[in-house]
C-alpha cells in the first residue's frame, strides 16, 4: 500500500516540481518518472520494515 502510494505522490509532486521550474514536457516526465521511484522505493522499505516490526 505504502509503495501504490509514493508511487503516485512522487508522480504528482516531480510533476509539479518540473512545471514551477519551467519544464518541457519532457522535462516534467522525466522528474514524474525519477520522483515516482524514488518514493516507491522509499515505500518498499518503509513496508519491510514495518511487515518486520509487526511479525515479531
Amino acid at each position: 500500500m505504502f509503495v501504490i502510494g509514493g508511487l503516485i505522490l512522487g508522480a504528482i509532486g516531480g510533476g509539479l516540481r518540473a512545471r514551477t521550474r519551467g519544464g518541457k514536457a519532457a522535462d516534467i516526465a522525466q522528474y514524474a518518472a525519477v520522483y515516482a521511484i524514488l518514493f516507491a522505493l522509499i515505500g518498499l522499505f518503509l513496508t519491510l520494515y514495518l511487515d518486520r516490526m509487526l511479525q515479531g
